[in-house]
């Protein structure tokens, strides 16, 4: 007869045969035993089993929850890289629940929000934190703390520790616990403090005096409707202290506890006795409120000590005298703090020596901006714009094709989500409503007031604002009791994080002010103005109020359309129709609307093609440029400025980022909403606009900003059909940096494999090893590429060889002019000539090229049958190599044109190599041989070119070699002037002789015109 287990690890009633037990043996962790058959049993036995086997069932399903929980938290340490052997595997009856109580804490607080992944992961709570200013402020104090984060932070008083605000005082003596009050303004850093101090508690370093810390944030407290005693609002989140003896409210016990309150401003904490019940029984449900002011009252767990954290507008809902001591944190008030922050940022993401060498430049370039007092200095008052920072100068320079895709707009929205997610404007102080009942959107309520103020600013090209137009833009017209109070709570605790007084405006105030003079705001990062008024504009808040009325009205009619619609079906069977024709004019309604609302969406569209492509600011810096300069300042000459006003050049590309998917799911958990139907309506109407854009010739610099857009926008559909009407991409000097190759060749694999562009410039942009091996994607759409002055060497040889073999790849020119490749750089190239069947044309001039290169070159040739033309111009090429290429070039099917001047050419080898240039009858095809400026006793017909490539690279060439061969040419042109017998032959020549001796003299007067590039 087989033996039922009860265990369900076996499906709940697996069977085990007769004389065997379970497969776990006496170690199965469901305590299962076998059973005999329930049926040959009294009815009295049967009972008891049955009641027996509920116990077991009920045991088993325990003992499963417990294992499943067991493995979650070996899985949660193997993914955070911790390993507490005693913790992570199964842990006794007999463990210390304050031990358990640690690891489990210590792993929690050492999680890291999502928005800290974009740095690659090398980052933990211990490694990169820097204690901010903490002060002890008197109660009297407190009324006058708000100064800003840009007002300097002198005082006489020394900063402090948390571990400082809980040394014994006489209240302590009293047997009565400490309650300490935190507050801060938004982004000084009270959440990384209390996650610090945590972690420090759980390794043994802070707060040893205590043994129990128990971490609460008032915002899941809020949430919660139903009363609830001290210990299960304990037990609820921290099962394992559930009946500790503790919280048990006997003795002093509760003397060894702190309790820890995040967030206090997010509760309503009201301390009328007539309104709050009063409690000393720990075991006994209440609200979470009334629990909560009891402790601070001291007449629940008296004994323990309080820690409370909360914003500035929060900070009198603690009547004084149920604090103990006040501390205001005030954030990072020297630079010094601030570089330690940045080292600890952006040295320990940079694993590699060349990219620790980059974060060692970029900290000390940032540190010297600080040291300058600028705007910047100022905003980094606040650690939330340290991060900010951080993040900003990694994504500049430390983005690569390995790294999860980032966007600036990403950057900007996660950002405002570490700092408001979830938030939410209260106006229910002092009552027993709660909170959540009176919120609204923190984000949307900063949108309708400081994303006001910033699109006025970038519609009429302002970056400071005076007193009396943040009134008027900022809760200027404010009626009710209500909207008073939420706009009191916002100037409190918001409007400082994003506004703050002009720098320069500051400096030149005078000591006694004068009645007339208004000091100016600006916003804290110069790009926070442009991110929120493209939010303004993309959630559809500069509406006109005619606009909005519309809008109500067509969704009301909307809502009700097919309730009047069912009921005209019925009427009309009774009653002639004509009567309710003026009714189904109100159907056309919703559909007028529609045609508004994507009247008004095609706007929003134009708006973002006229600004990105504004005449004024067409040969300004790239927008990524601009955006390292705000953060590094420029170091050297200014770069210049065409237009008049700030450029606003970020505004247009952040309008495009916040359509994107990922940028519209975290703005919805801020409370800012962007439709599906907004999206598709904008996007129709820019790609119109912008293929009407670039059908004019545009600039470099504007074409890297059109990139950045579309980068930013990560809607490949757009991408490709907007790369349909671009046929060439010439980005000529464009300081090209890893994020710029990046977004280059992102783009550019948005279109199909069909698509290829005619020609690709890339000529001065400062291009590396590393970059070529970025935009090899790119390089596979591109039919003309051109690389030249871009130093680079013969390892990058090996990327475009592999390039030239790739099958997908249609390269039919490649410049590589001016790029140190030498001969093992040629060599490697040459040896994808064979099996290459589409490059045409072959620019290798100034390259570094010697004989034995131009030697290899000749005998690959022959295994190429699709080069056209071939310059080698300006090596170490020989009379003996010069004359064999030329030879390989005349047996070879299609090259017509080959260019050798500039090389160490004697002058028998100049006339051997024009004889052999010269067909020998009338079937033999001429190979076109550029050497010099003379052919023989002739004027070449090249001659022009020749000096034109000359002058045009003669800044980044050796200028006494070229001096040299300028000089040859004079030699040859005086020989060959003197051999003709024509007069207007001879006249020609002294006409060519003007022009090598005015370039000549150029190249002595060391002012050479600056370089345009050339395309040979």
């Amino acid at each position: 007869m087989p033996l039922d287990c009860w265990c369900s690890l076996h499906g709940g009633s697996g069977t085990v045969p007769v004389g065997s037990t379970c497969s776990y043996g006496p170690l199965c962790p469901a305590l299962c035993w076998p059973l005999t058959n329930n049926r040959a049993l009294p009815n009295r036995k049967r009972q008891q089993d049955r009641n027996m086997i509920s116990l077991h069932r009920q045991l088993s399903q325990l003992q499963v929850i417990w294992r499943w929980k067991s493995r979650a938290v070996v899985s949660l340490c193997s993914t955070t890289g911790l390993h507490f052997r005693t913790f992570c595997t199964s842990t006794t009856s007999d463990a210390d629940p304050i031990e358990i109580h640690k690891k489990k804490l210590f792993l929690w607080f050492s999680h890291l929000p999502q928005e800290e992944k974009q740095f690659g992961g090398y980052f933990s709570p211990e490694t990169m934190h820097v204690d901010p200013l903490i002060l002890e402020r008197e109660p009297e104090e407190r009324a006058g703390l708000l100064g800003t984060a840009l007002q300097n932070q002198t005082t006489s008083s020394p900063s402090v520790t948390v571990e400082q605000l809980f040394e014994p005082t006489e209240a302590c003596a009293e047997g009565r616990g400490l309650n300490v009050l935190l507050y801060g303004a938004v982004g000084t850093g009270k959440s990384t403090v209390v996650r610090k101090l945590v972690l420090d508690w759980c390794s043994g370093t802070t707060l040893t005096h205590f043994k129990l810390l128990v971490p609460f944030t008032c915002e899941d407290l809020s949430q919660l409707s139903k009363a609830a005693s001290l210990r299960d609002l304990v037990s609820r989140k921290y099962l394992h202290l559930k009946k500790h003896p503790l919280l048990s409210g006997e003795g002093t016990q509760a003397k060894n506890v702190l309790f820890l309150f995040n967030g206090m401003e997010k509760m309503n904490l009201d301390f009328r006795i007539g309104s709050t019940e009063l409690c000393s029984d720990p075991n006994e449900a209440l609200p979470p409120g009334v629990v909560m002011v009891n402790l601070l009252r001291k007449y629940l767990l008296p004994e323990a000590s309080i820690l409370v954290t909360t914003r500035l507008s929060a900070l009198d809902r603690i009547p004084q005298k149920y604090v103990s001591r006040y501390a205001q944190i005030c954030g990072f008030n020297d630079p010094d703090r601030q570089r330690a922050y940045f080292t600890s940022r952006l040295l320990q993401q940079s694993k590699e020596t060349a990219r620790n060498q980059e974060a060692h430049a970029l900290i000390e370039l940032l540190y010297l901006n600080l040291q300058s007092q600028t705007q910047l200095a100022a905003a980094c008052f606040l650690p939330s714009y340290c991060w900010l920072t951080c993040a900003t100068l990694h994504f500049l320079h430390f983005t690569d094709a390995n790294a999860p895709i980032r966007t600036l707009t990403g950057i900007y929205t996660s950002f405002l989500r570490l700092n408001f997610g979830g938030e939410v404007l209260g106006t229910g102080m002092g009552t027993n409503v709660p909170i959540q009942e009176h919120q609204s959107s923190l984000m949307l309520y900063v949108v309708r007031t400081v994303g006001k103020l910033a699109f006025d600013g970038v519609t009429y090209k302002r970056t400071s604002f005076s007193e009396k137009e943040l009134e008027q833009w900022i809760g200027g017209k404010t009626k009710t009791d209500e909207e008073l109070r939420q706009l009191a709570m916002f100037r409190t605790d918001v409007l400082d994080f994003f506004l703050a007084p002009c720098v320069e405006n500051v400096k030149n105030l005078p000591e006694i002010p004068d009645e007339h003079e208004q000091r100016r705001y600006v916003f804290a990062v110069p790009a926070m103005q442009e991110y929120l008024a493209a939010l303004y504009v993309v959630l559809g808040e500069n509406k006109s109020a005619l606009e909005k009325f519309t809008s109500q009205v067509s969704q009301a009619i909307g809502q009700a359309s097919e309730d009047v619609t069912a009921l005209f079906n019925i009427l009309s069977k009774f009653i002639p129709l004509r009567i309710f024709a003026v009714f189904n004019l109100l159907k056309l309604f919703p559909k007028l609307y529609e045609k508004i609302s994507s009247y008004n969406k095609g706007s929003i569209a134009r708006t973002m093609a006229a600004e990105l492509f504004r005449t004024e600011d067409s040969y300004n810096e790239d927008v990524l440029d601009q955006v390292e300069q705000s953060l590094l300042g420029v170091h050297g000459p200014q770069p210049k400025q065409y237009s008049e006003g700030k450029p606003f050049e970020l505004y247009p590309i952040f309008m495009g980022g916040l359509l994107h998917y990922g940028n519209r799911v975290l703005l919805q958990q801020l409370g800012c909403s962007i439709q599906s139907t907004t999206v598709a309506q904008i996007t129709q109407a820019l790609r119109k606009y912008l293929v009407r854009e670039l059908s004019k010739p545009q600039p470099p610099e504007e074409l890297m900003d059109l990139l950045v857009l579309l980068y930013e926008f990560q809607n490949p559909r757009l991408t490709a059909e907007v790369l349909a009407s671009i046929r060439s991409i010439p980005l000529t000097n464009i300081r090209m940096t890893s994020l710029k190759c990046f977004v280059l060749s992102s783009v550019l694999s948005c279109a199909p494999a069909r698509y290829y562009l005619e020609k690709l410039d890339l000529s001065s942009c400062l291009l590396t090893n590393d970059m070529i091996q970025i935009l090899r994607p790119a390089f596979r759409h591109t039919r003309n590429l051109n690389l030249q002055f871009n130093s680079l060497g013969p390892e990058s040889c090996i990327i475009l060889r592999d390039l030239l073999l790739d099958p997908k790849s249609d390269i039919r020119s490649l410049h590589l002019c001016d790029n140190p490749l030498l001969d093992p750089g040629v060599r490697t190239l040459l040896e994808a000539l064979p099996q290459n069947e589409t490059l045409t044309h072959l620019s290798l001039m100034h390259t570094g090229m010697e004989d034995q290169a131009a030697l290899e070159l000749a005998k690959t040739l022959q295994k190429h049958a699709g080069l056209q033309e071939l310059n080698v111009a300006y090596n170490n090429i020989g009379d003996n190599a010069a004359l064999a290429l030329v030879d390989a070039c005349r047996e070879h099917p299609s090259i017509h044109t080959v260019h050798l001047y500039l090389n160490p050419l004697s002058d028998v080898g100049k006339k051997s190599l024009y004889v052999r240039s010269v067909p020998k009858d009338h079937s033999d095809r001429r190979v076109k041989v550029l050497a010099s400026v003379t052919e023989g006793t002739d004027i070449s017909e090249d001659w022009h070119p020749i000096l034109r490539v000359i002058r045009e690279n003669s800044s980044s060439w050796d200028r006494q070699r070229v001096q040299e061969q300028l000089k040859v040419f004079l030699r040859d042109l005086e020989w060959g002037r003197q051999q003709q017998p024509n007069f207007w032959k001879r006249l020609h020549f002294r006409r060519v002789e003007q022009g090598v001796r005015k370039t000549l003299q150029m190249l002595e007067k060391d002012s050479p015109p600056p370089s345009t590039g050339y395309s040979k």
